[in-house]
């Protein structure tokens, strides 16, 4: 399932709306609870996934996917070794962004004007 952004379908919705968007990314199951966690500071993943009642690490793995897409969540950098940039499997640690503490989805650009970046 592709990551909610604003300017394109969601579920439930056809208008591209950011509000319908951020409703759909908020409404998949266990992505409150990762923003929730990741309120009080970075969290490697194991930890992430252990403070969520172990949920499967697949979905885990989706959930900050969806989050990083939406500028929400994003990885810190690690002291040992990096992934490669070409990984798309996480490994932590990860943090709110600036984006997701001080308002998620309302940082997200306008409808009209993501649709003007695309064109």
């Amino acid at each position: 399932m592709a990551s909610p952004t604003p300017g394109r379908p969601v579920r439930g919705s056809t208008t591209g709306r950011p509000l319908m968007a951020a409703l759909d990314l908020f409404g998949r199951r266990w992505t409150l609870r990762v923003v929730w966690e990741l309120k009080e500071g970075s969290l490697g993943f194991r930890s992430l996934q252990q403070r969520c009642d172990n949920m499967s690490s697949s979905v885990l793995r989706q959930r900050l996917l969806e989050l990083a897409d939406a500028c929400l969540v994003e990885q810190t950098p690690e002291a040992s070794t990096p992934s490669p940039p070409s990984a798309r499997t996480p490994t932590g640690p990860f943090a709110l962004s600036s984006a997701g503490r001080t308002g998620g989805p309302r940082s997200w650009p306008s409808a009209p004007a993501r649709a003007a970046e695309q064109t």
